[in-house]
């Protein structure tokens, strides 16, 4: 198994961020775009980004929703996150045992993942329409436009 971007280390991010966000649910879209933001932060005039700005990084949001599935199962299974229908489809949401599972992860790069998941999940992510982000970002090169301001956060 490849140890970067596997099920297992966006399953962590995924945790992270569903555990930020807790008690309120996401969708698989906003987990795909707030993992994005989190690990390429720097992009988004947010803390300096996780992982560096290299040239395919436009196509990895597409790839990503493929493999944050499979990790969300993993967690699903574990018993750290669940999944729930709402009004507006399915979502995931943090079990209890989520955050506390989060919270004694200790490694310096979880620290700083969990940074930027707070400034994702509190800044950056109640201001971005989440469709008409993912859009911008599975364009083949990098946006020349900000992107547009989120009309109808969960929440």
């Amino acid at each position: 198994m490849k140890p970067l971007n596997s099920p297992l280390e966006i399953g962590v991010r995924a945790l992270i961020l569903l555990s930020e966000s807790h008690p309120d649910p996401l969708d698989l879209a906003q987990l795909a775009l707030l993992d994005h933001a989190a690990v390429h932060s720097g992009e988004f005039d947010g803390p300096p980004s996780l992982h560096p700005d290299l040239p395919a990084r436009w196509g990895e949001l597409g790839l990503r929703r493929a493999v944050l599935e499979q990790a969300l199962l993993v967690l699903i299974r574990a018993g750290l996150a669940e999944l729930e229908a709402d009004g507006t489809g399915l979502v995931y949401r943090a079990t209890e045992r989520g955050p506390a599972f989060v919270d004694v992860l200790g490694a310096p790069y979880v620290l700083r993942l969990r940074e930027r998941a707070e400034w994702a999940v509190h800044e950056w992510a109640p201001n971005t329409d989440v469709r008409a982000a993912t859009r911008v970002l599975l364009s083949t090169s990098p946006p020349t436009e900000s992107l547009p301001p989120f009309e109808g956060h969960r929440g």
